[in-house]
């Protein structure tokens, strides 16, 4: 059962929460040296409830309307599966997905009374899209702009809890961050394009059309790596966080292969894989390029 819970909470997803997370805690230490441990593990904690809600939320609302029943689930994409195998009944995800909701609300409630009102404006866009994002977000076809001010919002976040400030290194790592995240989204809604688009949801690739969102996949990169080499420039970022270009290759790599196989479940499963590799290293190299250059 516990494998269970942990397939429809995604595992492997929420390593998105942690890195961004992990970024505002690493230009944190770059900044002061120092992290308040107590408030670090405690937004890790309210951050990884909220993203488990989300998840599950979503799980809920594409099995009741019927999107999980028509895709072609992958490792990558097509929901969990869960509810549609008959593992878990719909009212037990969706309420822990409220359960966990709940929690991270108490926990951003903490922070709210301890830090003020600028981390009550974050929760209060976290707490009203993750409710909705399944029921309106999707359909409204912003669901990568959601997931990449998510991202943004996290780091900013972090920090601003750990030193009641918020700057332009926090701001501009936010962005890669949302960036890399929003990647992931948007490369994972190319199998479910039929599916998605039968149901009434908007993605990005639907409303571009698979052909052009082949293309508009490298928006993603040249925001990535255009804002990292800009902020070392004007010294935002320090100059050892340029290790994430180590990672061009990859999405090269990735980006041709989308090209050539966007319409085959076969060639679009590695493609996904790839880019999911290609974000969450990415996203590990600009923590190491903040904490290593304390010296």
């Amino acid at each position: 059962m516990i494998s269970v819970w942990l397939r429809v909470i995604r595992i492997r997803f929420l390593l998105a929460s942690v890195i961004a997370v992990s970024v505002g805690l690493a230009i944190t230490w770059w900044h002061t040296g120092s992290i308040t441990v107590f408030d670090a593990a405690l937004t890790m904690c309210g951050v990884l409830a909220l993203h488990a809600s989300v998840d599950l939320l979503n799980d809920y609302w594409d099995f009741k309307r019927k999107i999980d029943t028509v895709t072609q689930r992958t490792k990558m994409s097509g929901g969990s599966g869960v509810l549609p195998e008959g593992l878990l009944k719909p009212g037990q995800v969706y309420a822990a997905g409220i359960a966990f909701l709940v929690l991270g609300t108490v926990i951003g409630i903490y922070f709210v009374i301890t830090y003020g009102i600028i981390i009550g404006a974050i929760l209060g866009f976290a707490v009203v899209s993750i409710y909705f994002y399944s029921t309106k977000i999707v359909d409204w076809g912003l669901a990568e702009v959601f997931v990449a001010i998510k991202g943004t919002m996290i780091v900013i976040g972090t920090y601003f809890v750990q030193t009641s400030q918020i700057s332009e290194s926090v701001i501009l790592g936010g962005i890669v961050v949302g960036a890399l995240s929003s990647l992931v989204l948007f490369i994972t809604s190319f199998p479910d394009h039929d599916a998605d688009k039968s149901k009434g949801r908007k993605t990005l690739v639907i409303n571009l059309g698979k052909q052009k969102a082949c293309t508009f996949f490298w928006i993603f990169p040249i925001i990535i790596y255009s804002v990292t080499i800009v902020a070392v420039i004007i010294s935002v970022f320090p100059i050892f966080c340029l290790i994430i270009l180590g990672t061009i290759p990859m999405v090269i790599k990735s980006g041709k292969k989308l090209k050539h196989g966007y319409n085959e479940l076969n060639k679009i499963i590695p493609v996904m894989s790839s880019t999911l590799v290609f974000s969450r290293l990415t996203g590990v190299l600009l923590v190491f390029g903040f904490i290593i250059n304390i010296g």
